[in-house]
């Protein structure tokens, strides 16, 4: 099939991902450090909301894919909520890493409100943005190659927000007129959600939106909701996957400040750690040629394997070396190789639930189906919330205090053996549940493509 999607318009839809995903790190990797060790706010509470937070999500995130799906305007359905969700959710954030010296009731409830807000606002951009991607091309290879290139640079704004972070914080700390980490923080906020913007303005300068086609007509109703989410078989075991496996890397990023700061007693193992984020970066780039010639089902199995041995790699080294720095570059680079190859997996396995939704029902829906990546996303770092905040309170975590043995094997737990099972957990639901593989996912191109040739004829008649 011809080529659909140029140069220019690839890598600028991939560019928005960078500011987006610089925002998104700077919440799942900072902000539970930022208000238990920074603001004070216990532990417990912060996990507690991060849980309660989305059960508004499981109807808010939904309904924000209806009216994607129902947006009719000259500009398209995707740009213009992509914009106005990026300019609201960059005030929201800024709000949120504000120090507004409340102390108490005060804090815990602004605390709880802009934390739901800033889920709000998240949803707004976040659903039309990986919704435009099915709609870039409707070629199999092709759809392979563009879908790693917005995970590529998410994966490079974790890289450089992981690793430079604290840099950041502390130097506008001490450049700061009071001197304290909530200075750093809101200025890193300040630099990230103008980087936020801009690269927001890239993408929906540069990429042209395509037109959605509903197969037979059929106007979509908030009703409709229902069907699309739950009588959807291959949209369930994807839910399945995507919570599973982003369970296991958000539980990872939840802990791991704890973790370096507390067990390995080394904020330059942190850094280490994140800035291995590159060889994430190098398995999405290899995932399209690795697919092509072992294929998706075979790349699954191995990269769950490299995750699993590069978290027993850390869980080991804890204990035999914690603050040796070879350990930490081995078990990492297995960890950031699978973790590379399962995103490549599931960026592409979303356009073809949407595609199978077509031939199904008739409809594509991507909006309402992709609306439950952005809901499991924000799902996954509230249980990994809730399980470290609820786990640091039973473990006795003191912040800013040397910790007991007993803390810090509770956060090696945490950090290690959790992971595993989820990602084993993610494994086993695309090995036996999750059908759009092989020969079956090629019968629905086969249909659509057909479809597609039957519309063209129509047209020209």
């Amino acid at each position: 099939m011809e080529k659909q999607v140029t140069r220019v318009q690839k890598y600028s839809f991939g560019i928005g991902a960078f500011g987006k995903d610089l925002i998104v790190n700077l919440i799942g990797i900072y902000l539970m450090f930022y208000l238990t060790d920074v603001l004070g706010v216990s532990a417990a509470f912060v996990g507690t909301l991060y849980f309660v937070a989305r059960i508004w999500d499981a109807i808010n995130d939904p309904v924000m894919g209806f009216i994607v799906d129902k947006t009719r305007t000259r500009w398209g359905k995707f740009r213009p909520w992509i914009l106005i969700g990026t300019l609201i959710n960059s005030v929201a954030t800024l709000i949120l890493f504000t120090d507004f010296h409340l102390h108490g009731t005060a804090l815990y409830a602004f605390v709880a409100v802009m934390y739901i807000l800033w889920g709000m606002t998240y949803t707004i951009m976040d659903v039309p943005y990986w919704s435009w991607l099915p709609n870039l091309t409707n070629n199999p290879v092709e759809r392979e190659e563009v879908s790693v290139i917005p995970r590529i640079f998410a994966s490079l704004s974790n890289l450089l927000l992981g690793t430079l972070g604290f840099t950041i914080v502390y130097f506008f700390a001490d450049h700061s007129g009071d001197g304290s980490l909530s200075s750093g923080f809101f200025i890193m906020t300040l630099i990230i959600s103008i980087v936020f913007i801009f690269t927001t303005v890239i993408t929906i300068s540069n990429v042209k939106e395509r037109p959605t086609n509903i197969g037979n007509g059929i106007e979509l109703k908030l009703k409709d909701i229902w069907r699309i989410l739950f009588t959807n078989k291959e949209l369930l075991a994807y839910i399945g996957i995507l919570v599973t496996f982003f369970l296991s890397t958000q539980i990872i990023n939840s802990i791991l400040i704890y973790y370096f700061n507390y067990v390995t007693e080394s904020k330059g193992l942190f850094q280490l750690y994140n800035a291995m984020g590159f060889v994430e970066i190098i398995g999405l780039l290899m995932f399209p040629k690795v697919a092509k010639w072992l294929t998706r089902e075979k790349v699954f199995p191995l990269a769950a394997i490299s995750m699993v041995i590069g978290l027993l790699i850390l869980l080991s080294a804890g204990y035999i070396a914690p603050q040796n720095a070879f350990f930490v570059i081995v078990g990492t680079a297995f960890i950031k190789i699978g973790s590379g190859f399962i995103m490549g997996i599931i960026t592409v396995s979303i356009a073809d639930v949407i595609d199978y939704s077509e031939v199904k029902f008739g409809q594509r829906n991507e909006s309402v189906i992709t609306s439950t990546q952005t809901f499991l996303m924000k799902t996954a770092m509230a249980l990994s919330g809730l399980i470290t905040g609820w786990g640091l309170s039973i473990f006795n975590y003191q912040p800013g205090e040397p910790q007991s043995d007993f803390t810090k094997v509770g956060i090696r737990i945490i950090m290690c053996v959790f992971p595993i099972i989820f990602v084993i957990g993610s494994y086993l639901i695309y090995r036996f549940s999750y059908n759009l593989k092989g020969a079956f996912l090629r019968d629905i191109v086969y249909i659509l493509n057909n479809r597609k040739k039957e519309r063209n004829v129509n047209d020209t008649n």
